[in-house]
């Protein structure tokens, strides 16, 4: 076997106005044999000169782009909120293209797609609402908040965001995935709360579980070992559920 070829390759898809950054340490910290890819979407961390992609389905495309010639061993994805519907999406263009599926889907943070309902419109809320909201969520440097220069660079690029997952219409005739899934949530998260994370069960055939840790819609920056664990421990399930149905 060859030495260099991981034991799974692991995309980390970021939230909303975010990128890369909270999760610079997940490579260090999950096992050395798997590779973590961490993405920035473009106009995000370090592709913030490149222009932003507004739409889901057309992000997705552009991601996996990206990661296809790294498909190349087993492979999983973990997307928090904005980032777990676009992982949702490029799981959807994986198998309606007959590529080889990824082992497992993470998705954290994200209710599942539903039927077009109204959207909230917090991207084109008034800056201070704007800012409230964003203080109430967690996850923006205050520094960006206190630095008028910055907040004039990320304002556009969180509002975009924003905009993207509020116009998702994700596709209604789309049947259960074929890849495992786990929903993580926070227990105090009142933008995606747990009940409603529950439905990812709906949307897989081989759903892992609902995962609840202590915290916001942050969580897992408030207390990152428990997350990471568990992750692994889902991947093992996953890895070992298609050994034994290629065994069989």
């Amino acid at each position: 076997m060859d030495s260099t070829r991981p034991a799974l390759r692991l995309f980390v898809l970021h939230h909303a106005g975010g990128s890369h950054l909270p999760y610079r340490g997940w490579p260090q910290e999950l096992p050395a044999a798997w590779d973590v890819r961490l993405l920035d979407a473009p106009g995000h961390g370090l592709l913030l000169d490149q222009p932003q992609i507004p739409e889901a389905g057309r992000l997705a495309d552009h991601l996996l782009r990206t990661i296809e010639p790294d498909l190349t061993c087993p492979y999983a994805f973990f997307g928090h909120s904005m980032g777990a519907l676009v992982a949702y999406e490029i799981t959807r263009r994986i198998v309606d293209r007959g590529l080889p599926l990824p082992v497992w889907l993470g998705v954290s943070a994200r209710t599942p797609p539903q039927p077009a309902g109204p959207a909230s419109p917090y991207h084109s809320l008034p800056e201070a609402q704007l800012r409230t909201r964003l203080k109430l969520l967690g996850g923006t440097p205050d520094e960006v908040f206190d630095d008028p220069d910055l907040w004039a660079v990320f304002e556009p690029v969180i509002r975009a965001d924003l905009g993207l997952v509020e116009n998702w219409r994700p596709d209604p005739d789309a049947g259960p995935l074929p890849v495992p899934l786990s929903a993580f949530a926070g227990a105090g998260d009142h933008a995606a709360t747990p009940a409603r994370l529950a439905g990812w069960a709906e949307q897989t055939e081989h759903f892992l579980g609902l995962r609840v840790f202590a915290g916001g819609h942050f969580y897992f920056v408030e207390d990152t070992p428990p997350v990471l664990r568990q992750i692994e421990q889902d991947v093992a399930a996953a890895l070992d559920a298609l050994a034994a149905t290629r065994s069989s």
